[in-house]
């Protein structure tokens, strides 16, 4: 016997249901607009709609539809009464599945079984709140029945739950991976080559797959202390994954062995198992860094070339490389700093200094804006606001002397944000070579906002880095 509120397929309480419903949000639409007025008070009903079509799934009221989920590998369904029309209005999956059968047995992963409650209320009300567990599952299934919008909702979440450092940021590459989320795979990726450090201290360190571990390994915007970090980091990895000789490697001959200083590297040749190991794959570039540190760029470049990765410093946090600079109550006033870094990365110029001046502004104002009291014809002209302004941070070295002629670099600034007691990088702005500053520096910050993404505490958080390359000096013969 059918249940209070239920109506078999086809039946008219199913038909006079979804009229009723049709009728409401036709009526609601209809009140917001009544008489044509140019300035008319608008009518909203929209959420008494929302809790009738929530009371529908909730109740079973009118249901003309069965679906029984079965979690794979287990004897656990969950039955959901619904409504053709309204599955059928977000997934196309749905409507063809449910149009000639008003029973439908759906075999989904324990995770997605879990959370399709969540999934079909969403189809109802498009609304639902995700938990950092959930995101995967829950894309899974707007992925799988074709409903666009959840799938791009989940996937923004996920992309801003990476840049706040909450988001597992592996496991959530390997996914994007497997189901061809461009987006999503850059974003993650993004993510990791910006905080390293943290990621390979952390548990996720050891779920790094042989592709995302050469992927970071190749990239010359890696955030970390030093070269060495990274080269011990890669020997945790090799330790725990223990992959085949030639994966292991391959990612050692990765390593920037020309940015470790001598001593490391004698260190490293004495105590460290994997090159113990794998010695004889990557001698030839421990040889060339030697070599390196032992002569002049200009000597050395005479008889090698030094325009490969290997000589090209990543984003080094290290005292030689930069500087952190926290500016408290950073919308406020101008403010200015200096700190210095090494020439180059070779031993040759560890001795040698190049000092920076820095200077930030938080509301500087180009030449477009800046106040103008008067035209031509005398008539006053607006003053540009100080909101007009965008912040501006300005670094020059403090001599052009001939310690740093002939030498390029390359300017990054990374901005922190703090979460879960960590400091990670939120944002990254870096200069060309021959400019004194970022043109999008902040460009979307409101500093004003004490609550802003961008400002930990009231402060904002930068670190300063300076990446000197040779190129430019040296041409290397043919």
């Amino acid at each position: 016997m059918p249940r209070r509120g239920y109506s078999k397929p086809g039946s008219w309480g199913s038909f006079w249901a979804m009229l009723t419903l049709v009728g409401l949000v036709t009526r609601a639409a209809q009140r917001a607009d009544v008489g044509g007025e140019a300035a008319g008070t608008s009518i909203n009903h929209s959420q008494a709609v929302l809790q009738r079509l929530q009371e529908l799934l909730r109740q079973g009221n009118a249901s003309d539809v069965v679906l029984r989920v079965q979690a794979v590998g287990t004897d656990e369904v969950r039955v959901f009464h619904a409504h053709r029309l309204l599955l059928g209005l977000h997934s196309e999956l749905f409507r063809e599945l449910l149009s000639n059968q008003s029973e439908a047995v759906l075999q989904e992963p324990r995770d997605c079984a879990a959370v399709f409650d969540k999934f079909i209320r969403y189809l109802y009300c498009g609304e639902l709140t995700v938990l950092l567990t959930q995101a995967i599952p829950l894309h899974r299934l707007a992925t799988k029945y074709g409903v666009a919008s959840l799938q791009r909702g989940v996937a923004d979440y996920m992309r801003a739950h990476l840049a706040g450092g909450a988001g597992p940021a592996v496991g959530w590459y390997h996914y994007a991976v497997g189901t061809g989320d461009e987006a999503l795979r850059e974003s993650c990726l993004q993510f990791l080559a910006w905080n390293l450090s943290a990621v390979a201290a952390s548990a996720e360190w050891g779920a790094v797959s042989p592709e995302l571990l050469w992927q970071l390994l190749q990239r010359s915007d890696l955030v970390l202390q030093d070269e060495l970090e990274l080269f011990q980091a890669l020997e945790a990895w090799l330790g725990r994954a223990r992959p085949p000789p030639a994966v292991a490697e391959r990612a050692l001959r990765a390593i920037r062995y020309p940015m470790i200083p001598p001593a490391q590297l004698f260190q490293l040749q004495a105590r460290s198992a994997a090159l113990a190991r794998h010695g004889p794959a990557v001698a030839d570039l421990l040889l060339q860094a030697y070599q390196f540190h032992a002569a002049s760029p200009l000597h050395y470049a005479k008889f090698f070339d030094v325009n490969g990765s290997a000589f090209l410093p990543r984003n080094y946090l290290a005292p030689a490389w930069g500087a952190p600079w926290v500016i408290n109550n950073p919308a406020r006033d101008d403010r200015s700093t200096s700190f210095q870094t090494q020439l180059g990365p070779s031993g040759h110029d560890a001795g040698r200094r190049v000092t920076w001046n820095v200077l930030f502004s938080p509301r500087w104002l180009p030449v477009s804006l800046r106040p103008v009291y008067a035209d031509a014809a005398g008539t006053a002209l607006p003053a540009a606001r100080p909101e007009d302004g965008r912040p501006r941070l300005v670094v020059t070295p403090a001599s052009s002397g001939g310690d740093a002629a002939g030498v390029s670099f390359q300017k990054t600034v990374l901005v922190g944000a703090r979460q879960q007691g960590r400091l990670l990088v939120r944002h990254a702005y870096s200069f060309h070579q021959s400019s004194e500053e970022a043109g999008d520096f902040l460009a979307h910050a409101d500093l004003q906002r004490r609550n802003s993404e961008y400002l930990v505490e009231n402060a904002l958080h930068l670190h300063l880095i300076v990446k000197p390359v040779y190129h430019t000096l040296i041409r290397t013969p043919k």
